[in-house]
């Protein structure tokens, strides 16, 4: 009975929010609630969300401050050479804006952290792919599933769970697995490619730069700023009622922020985007001069992110712990005035409340799943319904296994409660622990989109795209990169 009304619990949140029914915050809080009443287990409720909160809570507060950390960075101007450099290379090519955006978050995946990855790529893209009126749902795709390969670094936490729970050394299990995950990241740009010429079809030949857009009556010049993201706020940003246009022959005139709706525009390709420039509001045209910027300072924070995140690659301390001093530092040495470290905080404060909201209420989602033991029966059914005739291929199993087991439950729960058992399977088979452990990696390019990945709600809640509309667009080509890794495992033999 767990078992069922487990599936039952994560089929009804993904089809209500899928369908926009409900929003993710109010699914993942009530859907569980009341799945756990039905289950008889009511009474524990409270006890149930309060463990998962106790153990999301250290996440939260990571997110918190490394938003604050991350925004402070993006106000000062640290981030202004790679945008301008980002523009140079794309040159309103939506080709080139997807492969780069690909790029960039593979590049920053190397920090081992989705959060900090998502938010310099959204924040660094976001305001040219709004420019353009390219799709945002192929942002967060194609960035989330490129991180997802990434994440199997040694430091990046699945490849330490899987040598922790098998007693192995993360070396032996990450090194042989290179070439398997570097084919799946050239399926990821590959991937990127193929969605840039699709928007590339939807929108034409665009320009960007110094252009003259015609919006109703009269004309007005746009002169082409260094673009950063939302929360940047201080003085230079384009008045607001400023009219922004794409500068691009394939998507028409402006749309009038006054009579923009919430509908979406369906593209050739069968994928959604947001067709208002009421999404423009977090969009922020921001010239070189803007109050913000800290220009005598760039080496100091440049020093201070390198520094943060090399003791974020070294565990040196928790990560929490060191986002919070690195946001501390951040505020009081770029804007040692109270008032204009309030003022910083409180532009970042959305971000800040959206994302940590949505963790807490993620807390009760996997807080009911595991403190019912829905998701220790439905795993178990699954591993149970494995044919003997399979045991001699428990890597293959495995590896086919990872991808909707991770997208369904925690990297924890997978790597220390399921892992081991089929570790335990395969050895009845001849089948090698190390074996099992670098076939449970595969699955991590759509584990990145799972609702229970709080990264993922910075990645959506950052780019103003629904929880829904990016998990039906990326569910089948995260899923599809996951197969090809496998696929290259076992043409290289490591799997």
């Amino acid at each position: 009975m767990l078992t069922i009304l487990g599936f039952v619990m994560i089929a009804t949140f993904l089809v209500l929010i899928m369908m926009k029914k409900m929003s993710p915050m109010a699914a993942l809080v009530l859907i569980p609630a009341l799945f756990c009443i039905l289950v008889g287990q009511g009474a524990h409720l409270g006890d149930y969300v309060l463990k998962g909160i106790g153990d999301l809570a250290p996440t939260a507060a990571m997110l918190m401050f490394a938003i604050i950390y991350f925004g402070v960075m993006i106000d000062v101007g640290l981030f202004d050479p790679i945008v301008r450099g980002i523009l140079k290379f794309c040159k309103a090519d939506p080709v080139r804006v997807v492969v780069g955006t690909a790029l960039l978050a593979a590049i920053v995946s190397l920090d081992g952290d989705g959060s900090t990855t998502f938010m310099i790529t959204v924040s660094a893209l976001y305001p040219l792919y709004k420019r353009l009126k390219m799709s945002l749902v192929v942002m967060t795709g194609v960035a989330a599933t490129a991180n997802g390969v990434m994440n199997t670094l040694p430091w990046g936490g699945p490849t330490a769970r899987a040598a922790t729970a098998l007693k192995l050394d993360a070396g032996d299990i990450f090194v042989p697995m290179i070439p398997a995950l570097a084919v799946g990241l050239v399926a990821v740009f590959a991937l990127a490619y193929v969605l840039g010429r699709r928007e590339r079809k939807r929108l034409g030949v665009l320009t960007l730069g110094d252009t003259r857009v015609v919006t109703g009556a009269a004309d007005e010049e746009e002169t082409e700023l260094v673009l950063v993201g939302a929360g940047a706020g201080g003085k230079g940003g384009v008045p607001a009622g400023t009219q922004r246009g794409t500068g691009g022959a394939g998507t028409g005139s402006d749309t009038d922020p006054d009579a923009a709706t919430d509908s979406d525009e369906t593209t050739d390709s069968g994928e959604t985007t947001d067709s208002g420039d009421h999404a423009d509001d977090g969009l922020q045209t921001l010239d070189p001069q803007r109050a913000t910027l800290r220009p005598k300072l760039y080496w100091f924070n440049a020093a201070l992110t390198l520094a943060l995140l090399t003791l974020l690659i070294l565990q040196v301390m928790p990560i929490p712990v060191l986002f919070l001093i690195g946001a501390a530092l951040a505020l009081t040495f770029n804007f040692p005035q109270m008032k204009d470290q309030k003022a910083r905080v409180a532009a970042h404060a959305e971000n800040v409340l959206n994302v940590s909201g949505m963790v807490f209420a993620a807390a009760v989602f996997t807080g009911v799943l595991t403190g019912t033991g829905m998701v220790e029966h439905m795993a178990r059914w699954l591993v149970s319904g494995i044919p003997d005739a399979l045991g001699p291929h428990m890597g293959i199993v495995t590896g086919v296994l990872s991808i909707p087991l991770t997208y369904f439950m925690s990297n924890d729960g997978f790597y220390f409660g399921i892992v081991p058992i089929l570790a335990e399977a395969g050895a009845a088979h001849g089948v090698a622990p190390i074996e099992i452990a670098r076939a449970s990696l595969v699955g991590q390019a759509l584990h990145m989109s799972s609702p229970l990945v709080p990264a993922v709600y910075v990645l959506v809640g950052m780019a103003k795209v629904e929880f829904g509309d990016h998990t039906k667009f990326t569910v089948k080509w995260a899923a599809l990169t996951s197969l090809v890794v496998l696929c290259a495992g076992l043409l290289f033999g490591i799997i």
